[in-house]
Order: C-alpha cells, then sequence, then structure tokens
C-alpha cells in the first residue's frame, strides 16, 4: 500500500473510533476540530421570506422590532442543526474553545453574504464588556467584524465602548435584556463614523445592544447603519 493511501486509511480508522463532540456518534471522515462532518452541517442559513430588517419570519407588515437600521441579517440560524449548533458553538467559544473558533471563522471567510454588504463603507463591532474580555483574551464579534471586512475590502475599526459596570447580556432574562440603557453604548473617543456602517456581532437576540450601537453610530455622524451578526437566535 502506498504511503498517500496508508495515511489516508489511518484517518479513516480514526475517524471511526473517536466519538463527535456534538452529537456523541463516531467522528467519521470529515471531522475537524472534534466535530463531525454532520455537526458542521448544522450552520445553516436562515429561513426564505424573512423580515429584511430584523431578520425574522412575521408575516407581511411593517416590523414589530425595534430597530435603528433599515437593513439587518444574520450568516446562520442558532438553533439549527442537531444538536444546535450555534448554541453549542458560541458558549464553548467565549469559554476558550479555541478550535472552534478558528472552524467558525473560517467558515464565515467563505459564508454567502447578503448582497447589501458590498454596499458599506466600514465595519465595526458591537463591543463587550470589559471583565470578560479581559480574561478571554478575545472578543469573537470583533474577529468576525474583521474577517468580514477583508471579505468586503472595507476598514475595520473599533468605533464604539460599553460602560464598564453594564453587565453581560447573555446572563440576563429577555426582559433584562431589553432594558439595557441608552448611555450603555457610546461613541469612543475620537470616534467618527462616517458613510454606510456595517455593525456586526456574533448573536442577535433580542437585538437592543444592536440598537444602542447603532443609535451611538447615527447620532456620531453615520449616515446609515447595517447590521450582520454570525448568528441569530429566532
Amino acid at each position: 500500500m502506498r504511503l498517500p493511501d496508508l495515511l489516508a486509511r489511518l484517518r479513516e480508522v480514526r475517524g471511526s473510533l473517536l466519538l463527535c463532540r456534538g452529537c456523541l456518534g463516531p467522528a467519521g471522515v470529515g471531522a475537524e476540530a472534534g466535530l463531525c462532518a454532520a455537526c458542521w452541517a448544522g450552520l445553516k442559513g436562515l429561513s426564505e421570506g424573512r423580515c429584511p430588517r430584523c431578520a425574522l419570519c412575521h408575516g407581511e407588515g411593517d416590523c414589530p422590532e425595534a430597530t435603528a437600521w433599515d437593513l439587518g441579517d444574520a450568516l446562520y440560524d442558532y438553533h439549527g442543526g442537531r444538536p444546535p449548533l450555534g448554541a453549542l458553538l458560541v458558549p464553548a467559544i467565549k469559554r476558550g474553545e479555541a478550535g472552534w473558533r478558528r472552524a467558525l471563522l473560517q467558515r464565515v471567510a467563505m459564508a454567502p453574504l447578503p448582497p447589501w454588504a458590498a454596499e458599506v463603507d466600514l465595519v465595526t463591532w458591537a463591543p463587550g464588556t470589559f471583565l470578560p474580555r479581559l480574561l478571554r483574551g478575545f472578543d469573537l464579534g470583533a474577529e468576525a467584524a474583521q474577517v468580514l471586512a477583508q471579505r468586503l475590502g472595507r476598514p475595520c475599526r473599533p468605533l464604539l465602548k460599553k460602560a464598564w459596570h453594564q453587565g453581560r447580556q447573555a446572563s440576563r432574562t429577555e426582559s433584562q435584556r431589553r432594558r439595557l440603557p441608552r448611555r450603555a453604548i457610546t461613541l469612543r473617543s475620537g470616534a467618527a463614523p462616517a458613510g454606510v456602517v456595517l455593525l456586526v456581532d456574533d448573536v442577535w437576540t433580542t437585538g437592543t445592544t444592536l440598537l444602542r450601537c447603532a443609535q451611538a453610530l447615527r447620532a456620531g455622524g453615520a449616515e446609515d447603519v447595517r447590521v450582520l451578526t454570525l448568528f441569530r437566535a429566532l
């Protein structure tokens, strides 16, 4: 047996022995970062017919969600796949799962983008809470914004800051999230948003953080704000 064939066979055997960290079935061929190909296929786009502003399917009529932008979308359904892949990946990544983080960002670099993304002038991201970001050593939203800015050939700049005393939205109930005060997110000193700004975040749930970010950008001089997140929690 030739060496390349032998190595391929060894990979197949190894895959059949290892268990997927998502579905707990055999990892098999195509596994990456401990997840089988079937689990990675759970990165599903959102349903057709969704609202171009809130990315939800709410039927005809005006969008019921409070927004400060005209166009918003997400790359993936947070609860898509079995197991729900967004709900598996994002919390683990924020706890330091570096392999999943790299694999997800590689897919973001190739995912289909909404046509209007090519019209933006500048890319920024929703700021995280200072202490968790410091302890984590990275910001998933910021890294996604950098990947998207590179794809679009646009500058990527930190324009926003979050008050240091504001807790994490993920640790709050929906009612508490929606009460995030407007002063919680403001422009950084010297930031000058202009033109059409693409606002990026990792997960879009109630949209209140995005709303406060967009309001700050518009008040600071942005002509328009468009929202694109990695996941939309439906």
